[in-house]
C-alpha cells in the first residue's frame, strides 16, 4: 500500500484546542496518521528524539556532543534494532512501516520543512527507543564524564571525573478506589513533570479495538501515559536497580587486554566506534575510538585501578509491544498480563478501571540477584556470583492490588509510603527493588490523599493543585524556633520584618505571597549543603537529608543567607519585598527546542514552585542569561484527571498548547489556563469532537 492510498484510510479531526483524534480503518492506519499529525505540530521535536537516540547529535551541533553521542552508541545498538525489526510479528512490522510512512509522507507533502539530519526515517527507528521516559537510557550512575575521562585523550589511565548530584524532581501519578470517590467510580490522576513540550496530547482510534486518549513522547506512536475507555495507566519515574556496575580486573599484554573471570582470563572485545561531527567551518569530520567490552556490557568508567563494565537493557522489541499492547487492554487481568512481559526498565506505573480496581507497581524489568551483594555500589565482576539469574516474577516485584484505604500515590517517591499504613513493606524485598528515598510531594499527596473523600473531578484536580511547600515545614523551624540570641548582633534588627513575615506564612505558594519568594530563595543557597547531608542508608532521601540539616545547622550561617537572599531582591528589585509571580513567569516566544526567555516581552506569573519544596503542581523556574526574572522551564506538562464508568469523563490541561509554532492558534491558547490551574474537557467521544471540531481532513489534503 502506497502513502496515498494509506493516507486515505485515516481522518484527523481537530478540535478546537487543535488537539488530533486520528480515526483509521487499523491500527496501522491509525499510526500512520498519528506521526504524520505529530509532524504537522512539531516536526523538529520528533526529528530530534531520535537524532539522540541514534547517537548522532554532534553532527548537527558539533564536538561538544560527542560523549553524549558516544554514550548512546555503547548501549542502543542500530544493528540489534534491525534485526528486530526484520524478525518481529506481522503486526508490529505493520505498526512500523506505519510509523515511518506517517514521517515519511508528511515530508513528501511538505518539502518547505528542511530536516536538520534525518531526511526519510526507517521503520526500525522506534526498536531504538521502546520506553516512553524521558531518560530511557540506564547506565546506573555513569556519566558523559566518565566517558571522557576514559576514552579521552589521554585513554584509560586519565583521571576520573567526579560525578555531579542532579536536582530532584519527577512526576505525580494518583488512583482512587471507588469507596473515595462521590460516583462509586475509579478514578486516575496523571501528572508527568518534564521538560515543557516535551509531550503533545492525543486521541488515536482504529476499528481495531484502539481507541486511547493522553500523552505521547514525540515521534513515537503509543500512548505513554493516558486512557481508553475501560483503564488508564500513569507512569512515574523510579529509580528501581535495573542497570549494574562491574568491577573488572584487567591483565594488559602486549596489545591485548584481558579480564578475570571465575578464575580464568578472558579476552576484552574491542570494536572501532565512529562518530561524525560538525566542525568549527561546518564541514563534517570524524573521530574514532577503541571501545572495550567484557561480556557484562561495554566498559565506561574507571574506578581506582580497576575499569567497570555496565550491565543494562535499554532497549528490546519485547518493551516495545508491551508499551503498545496496554493501550488496548480492557481489563485489570489484561493489564496484569501484559504488565507480565516485564520489558518496562524505567517506570512505576499506577492504575485505575471502569470495574474499579486500582493498582500500583513499582517498576517492571527487575533483575533478580544474589543478596550478598551492595548492589548500589560496583560489583565484583571477577565472578559468576555476581550474574543476574533471570527476572523477578511479577507477583515478586513490589506491588499494591486495591488497597483498603482506597488510594495510591507516587511521586518518585518510595513505594512504602505509596498508600499510607497499607503500602508495602520494606522489609519484605530486597533493597535493589526500592533504593528510592522519600520527598516533600510524597508526604504532602499521601496526608491530602488519606484525609480526602468525596472526590470529583475537580476536587482530584484540586488535590493534584495543592501548592503547599512541605519542605519548609522541615525547613523553617531551623530558621524561627530556636533561641538565637542575637541581641549581640547590631545587623538582627534588619532581620526581624523578614523573619516575621516567614513566620506567619502558611507555606502555601502563591503569585501574591511575597513569603514564597523570600522562603524559596532563601532555602535555593542551602540547596548545595542539604544535597551533601549524608544520612547513611538514608542517603537517596531528600526528606531526611533536609531534616539532618535543620537539625545540625547553625543559626548564623541560615541568617547570613537570609540577609543575602534580601540584598539580592533589593539590588534585582528594588525592594525585598517581591510577590512571587512577579518573579516567577511562564513565557513561551519562539517554539525552539531551547526556548529563549526576554523580560521586555509579555509573560504570566505564576504562583507555583518547584517541586523539590514539596509543590505538587511543579514549575522549576530559573533566571537565564539576559534575564532578572525566572522563567519555567519544567514541571506539569500534560496533566489529566479521569473518572471511569459507564463512560469515561476526563479533564486535561497542556503547557501552552498543543502546536510548537508561533503562528498556530494552538502555540499558547491553554497558557493562562496553565498558569491558574483551569482545565478542559476531554473531548473524548466522536459525537462530542465533532461538536467541537475546527478541522477534519486525511493526511496530505
Amino acid at each position: 500500500m502506497g502513502y496515498r492510498q494509506q493516507a486515505l484510510r485515516v481522518k484527523i479531526i481537530r478540535d478546537k484546542w487543535g488537539i488530533p483524534h486520528i480515526y483509521g480503518h487499523s491500527d496501522a492506519d491509525a499510526v500512520f496518521g498519528l506521526l504524520y499529525a505529530q509532524c504537522e505540530d512539531d516536526f523538529k521535536r520528533v526529528e530530534m528524539n531520535y537524532i539522540e537516540k541514534l547517537g548522532r547529535i554532534s553532527e548537527i551541533k558539533g564536538p561538544s556532543e560527542l560523549y553524549n553521542d558516544m554514550l548512546i552508541r555503547m548501549v542502543i545498538d542500530s544493528a540489534s534494532a534491525i534485526k528486530d525489526y526484520q524478525r518481529a510479528p506481522a503486526w508490529l512490522k505493520k505498526l512500523l512501516d506505519a510509523y515511518a510512512g506517517g514521517i515519511n509522507y508528511y515530508l513528501i507533502t511538505h518539502p518547505m520543512v528542511k530536516p536538520a539530519l534525518l531526511n526519510r526515517f526507517k521503520p526500525w527507528y522506534p526498536l531504538l527507543w521502546t520506553d516512553g521516559s524521558i531518560g530511557a537510557i540506564n547506565v546506573s550512575s555513569i556519566t558523559t564524564a566518565d566517558l571522557k575521562a576514559f576514552y579521552g585523550e589521554g585513554g584509560p589511565e586519565l583521571a576520573q571525573i567526579p560525578l555531579k548530584e542532579d536536582l530532584p524532581s519527577g512526576s505525580n501519578g494518583f488512583a482512587l478506589g471507588p469507596a473515595k470517590t462521590a460516583s462509586g467510580h475509579a478514578m486516575l490522576y496523571i501528572n508527568p513533570h518534564v521538560t515543557f513540550y516535551f509531550r503533545p496530547e492525543v486521541h488515536v482510534i482504529s476499528r481495531q479495538g484502539l481507541n486511547a486518549y493522553g500523552a505521547v513522547t514525540w515521534g513515537q506512536f503509543f500512548i505513554y501515559q493516558g486512557f481508553n475507555e475501560h483503564c488508564g495507566w500513569m507512569h512515574t519515574s523510579g529509580y528501581t536497580d535495573v542497570a549494574d556496575l562491574y568491577r573488572e580486573k584487567i591483565i594488559h599484554k602486549g596489545s591485548s587486554f584481558f579480564y578475570v573471570y571465575d578464575g580464568k582470563l578472558t579476552p576484552v572485545k574491542q570494536e572501532k566506534l565512529v562518530l561524525r561531527y560538525l566542525s568549527a567551518d561546518h564541514s563534517m569530520r570524524s573521530k574514532t575510538w577503541v571501545i572495550y567490552r567484557t561480556h557484562h556490557g561495554p566498559v565506561m568508567a574507571k574506578r581506582e585501578n580497576d575499569w567497570v563494565s555496565v550491565k543494562s537493557n535499554n532497549r528490546s522489541m519485547t518493551g516495545l509491544m508491551q508499551s503498545w499492547l496496554r493501550t488496548k487492554s480492557r481489563t485489570f487481568q489484561e493489564y496484569k498480563s501484559i504488565m507480565n512481559l516485564r520489558a518496562n526498565t524505567s517506570n512505576n506505573t499506577v492504575y485505575a478501571d471502569d470495574s474499579g480496581n486500582i493498582a500500583y507497581w513499582h517498576g517492571n524489568f527487575i533483575p533478580k540477584r544474589s543478596r550478598q551483594f551492595d548492589w548500589s555500589k560496583p560489583v565484583d565482576g571477577t565472578t559468576s556470583a555476581t550474574e543476574w539469574m533471570g527476572l523477578h516474577r511479577l507477583d515478586e516485584t513490589i506491588h499494591l492490588y486495591n488497597p483498603p484505604g482506597g488510594w495510591i500515590q507516587n511521586c518518585n517517591s518510595t513505594p512504602f509510603t505509596a498508600a499510607g499504613i497499607n503500602s508495602p513493606r520494606r522489609e519484605d524485598y530486597p533493597a535493589y527493588m526500592a533504593p528510592d528515598g522519600q520527598n516533600f510531594r510524597g508526604l504532602n499527596a499521601a496526608r491530602l490523599l488519606a484525609e480526602g473523600t468525596g472526590y470529583t473531578l475537580d476536587k482530584l484536580i484540586a488535590t493534584g493543585y495543592n501548592t503547599h511547600l512541605s519542605a519548609f515545614d522541615v525547613l523553617l523551624p531551623a530558621l524561627l524556633d530556636r533561641d538565637n540570641n542575637h541581641n549581640h548582633d547590631s545587623s538582627y534588627e534588619a532581620l526581624k520584618a523578614p523573619l516575621e513575615l516567614l513566620r506567619l506564612w502558611d507555606h502555601a505558594a502563591s503569585d501574591t505571597s511575597t513569603a514564597t519568594t523570600l522562603a524559596i530563595l532563601w532555602a535555593e543557597r542551602l540547596l548545595p549543603s542539604i544535597l551533601k547531608e549524608s544520612t547513611g542508608e538514608q542517603d537517596a532521601d531528600i526528606v531526611a537529608k533536609t531534616a539532618h540539616f535543620s537539625k545540625h545547622a547553625k543559626t548564623g550561617p541560615l541568617l547570613d543567607s537570609l540577609r543575602q537572599t534580601m540584598a539580592d531582591l533589593q539590588r534585582r528589585f528594588g525592594d525585598w519585598l517581591v510577590p512571587w509571580g512577579t518573579i516567577n513567569r511562564y513565557q513561551r516566544i519562539t517554539g525552539h527546542l531551547q526556548e529563549t526567555y526576554d523580560d521586555t516581552q509579555s509573560s504570566l506569573p505564576v504562583g507555583f514552585a518547584a517541586s523539590t519544596w514539596g509543590c505538587l503542581p511543579s514549575f522549576v523556574s530559573r533566571p537565564f542569561s539576559g534575564s532578572n526574572l525566572r522563567y519555567g522551564y519544567n514541571g506539569n506538562s500534560f496533566i489529566c484527571a479521569v473518572e471511569f464508568g459507564k463512560k469515561v469523563s476526563a479533564k486535561s490541561l497542556l503547557a501552552g498548547g498543543q502546536s510548537g509554532d508561533p503562528l498556530s492558534p494552538h502555540f499558547s491558547d491553554q497558557a493562562a489556563m496553565y498558569t491558574r490551574g483551569i482545565f478542559k474537557d476531554v473531548l473524548f467521544y466522536r459525537e462530542d469532537v465533532l461538536k467541537h471540531a475546527e478541522k477534519q481532513y486525511y493526511p496530505g489534503q
